[in-house]
């Protein structure tokens, strides 16, 4: 008998997200939808300004007052925009951890940042105080921190900022959480830590079964690291594959663009040579858009592009790209 695949731990179904501003209304993420299954890595990536991180904080209600959201997000089933703030705190950090883009914006000054990774596994997992630390000890090693208990015993403040980075990761995966989010978890990191790092995140997919949506520039990091991969341009989700079928055959300019400006494997006596570029750059989410979004960039534009907006379109499994003039699955990225 075939078997029939596990249901999604995360979907997100038509997502919508605005913000009030001076001219209006800002747009920063137009009709999201995709989903993660568990045991599963899922890269969103796109330039600053795509609508990654906002898509991203929205699953955990974390954007403010301000924001004005539509759409349906469910966790394990759970509508999430029905739970209490209440509900919602028990689930953050507990059964989804988030790994935040800037650590010393995110950790308390104010506090030792072993105290603070102990206060996480104290909250959630029903630790005793000795049990907690000895677990916080583990965990910075785990993330690649030396002498863990005298930076234990340390303020952020006396920290690196990749140490801090490593901090917020020992954090997030401190209670073991189903799904992770991680927001260019590896930003501050050298190549080295970053490879730690990754192997940790890949272990808590593979080994505890949990699902990762990764926020990220890096293509490479991407590329080892993620099942698939959903790009986005301008709040929408332009191009959807498996990795590999994406870095191989790409649909969308936008995504062979993202490609092109990838520095190369450096080769003894290669020499150097200028990176690709995508000219203009991404719109504000203040500006009304017409027709598809990338066209003022894009060599393939035509009229269709100027008045129609792009809808997804699956071209083979899995692979789908919301654009009219797309590349051939034969042209080689």
């Amino acid at each position: 008998m075939k078997s029939v695949p596990a249901a999604p731990i995360l979907q997100v179904d038509d997502l919508h997200v605005r913000f009030p501003a001076a001219s209006g209304m800002a747009h920063a993420v137009r009709g999201v939808t995709f989903d993660v299954r568990a045991g599963e890595t899922v890269a969103i990536v796109g330039e600053s300004g795509s609508g990654k991180s906002v898509t991203a904080m929205s699953i955990l209600r974390l954007l403010g007052p301000n924001a004005r959201m539509s759409g349906d997000i469910f966790f394990e089933g759970r509508d999430l925009g029905l739970l209490a703030e209440r509900e919602m705190r028990q689930l953050r950090g507990n059964e989804i951890g988030m790994i935040f883009q800037d650590p010393m914006a995110s950790l308390n000054p104010l506090f030792p940042v072993g105290k603070q990774i102990a206060e996480c596994l104290l909250l959630h997992s029903g630790m005793s105080g000795s049990e907690a630390r000895e677990r916080t000890s583990k965990l910075l090693v785990e993330v690649g921190i030396p002498d863990p208990q005298r930076r234990a015993r340390q303020y952020p403040h006396e920290l690196s900022g990749g140490m801090c980075q490593r901090i917020m990761i020992a954090m997030a995966i401190a209670s073991r959480p189903k799904l992770l989010i991680a927001d260019e978890p590896t930003t501050a990191l050298d190549v080295t830590i970053q490879a730690q790092i990754l192997d940790v995140l890949q272990s808590l997919a593979h080994e505890q079964g949990s699902a990762v949506l990764l926020v990220t520039h890096d293509l490479g990091v991407v590329r080892e690291f993620a099942t698939r991969v959903l790009v986005m341009y301008a709040g929408r989700i332009v191009e959807s594959a498996a990795t590999e079928t994406l870095f191989h055959a790409p649909l969308h300019p936008y995504t062979r663009g993202l490609m092109g400006a990838m520095p190369p494997p450096v080769v003894a006596g290669s020499g150097y040579r200028r990176l690709n570029e995508i000219r203009g750059c991404v719109p504000s989410a203040k500006e009304h858009i017409d027709g598809c979004s990338f066209r003022p960039r894009c060599d393939r534009a035509t009229d269709v592009c100027r008045g129609v907006t792009p809808q997804p379109h699956a071209f083979a499994s899995l692979h789908s790209a919301a654009c009219h003039n797309p590349l051939s699955m034969k042209e080689p990225a």
